[in-house]
C-alpha cells in the first residue's frame, strides 16, 4: 500500500480499526522477518516500509485521530 494511501485511511479510522491494522501489520512484519532469517527476501525494503506503516498507525493512534 502506498504511503499516501495509508495516511489518508488511517486519519479516517476508529481506535478499534487502528488497533486492528497495528496487529496485521505486526503480524506482516514478522512473518517477513521470519523468512527474512531463513533465506533471502526478493524485495528487503517491504521491511522496512512495514516498520514506517507501523510508526505512521501509532502516531495517529498516540495522536487521538483514531476515534
Amino acid at each position: 500500500m502506498k504511503s499516501k494511501e495509508l495516511r489518508r485511511k488511517v486519519r479516517e479510522m476508529s481506535a478499534e480499526e487502528l488497533a486492528a491494522k497495528e496487529h496485521d501489520l505486526r503480524e506482516n512484519l514478522f512473518k517477513l522477518s521470519f523468512q527474512h532469517g531463513i533465506h533471502r527476501l526478493e524485495n528487503t525494503a517491504t521491511l522496512r516500509n512495514l516498520r514506517r506503516d507501523i510508526a505512521r498507525v501509532l502516531t495517529a493512534k498516540n495522536a487521538g485521530q483514531g476515534r
